[in-house]
């Protein structure tokens, strides 16, 4: 398995996977739609036997004030390889890219068992307001120390809606 950046050449097998990840097409319209708004920092994919299995976005988020705060998700793998470590190496590797790019901080809204792993916490968001502040599933891991120390508004891509 090799994760490497996505490439415009990826799209439609990204789209595939992330449909049968999640079982209908909301993921990939908002990934098409963050491509579209230009607030990509990074897509990774997971690539094994020449094929993509894995998909990872990284978003830029708007902060107010002003921070660098990267967003994770959406995450898919393909059914059929779930339960592989694909998810995690995606993780790992965008969450180290997002560190050696300066981030101070990286949120996600995903499943409250599997992102703490990571070093996730929703305790993390206590200072965020949010659309999401209010759910489990919202959940910060601050790679600069302090960098959640202080009431932030952090708001995801409109893509999101």
């Amino acid at each position: 398995m090799n994760v490497r950046p996505a490439t415009p050449a990826d799209h439609a097998a990204v789209a595939a996977v992330l449909n049968a990840a999640f079982g209908n097409d909301h993921a990939t319209l908002i990934v098409e739609g963050v491509r579209a708004e230009g607030a990509v920092l990074a897509e990774l994919v997971a690539e094994a036997g020449g094929e993509i299995v894995g998909h990872v976005l990284f978003s830029r988020m708007t902060v107010t004030p002003a921070r660098f705060i990267a967003g994770l998700g959406p995450l898919g793998v393909r059914p059929d390889r779930q339960s592989e470590g694909l998810g995690a190496a995606l993780s790992r590797v965008g969450i180290e890219a997002a560190r050696s790019w300066g981030a101070e901080a990286v949120v996600v809204l995903g499943h409250p068992t599997y992102y703490p792993r990571f070093g996730f916490s929703h305790e993390a968001t206590a200072k965020i307001v949010s659309p999401f502040s209010d759910r489990p599933a919202f959940m910060a891991l601050e790679l600069v120390r302090g960098a959640l120390g202080q009431p932030l508004k952090v708001d995801y891509p409109a893509a999101f809606g």
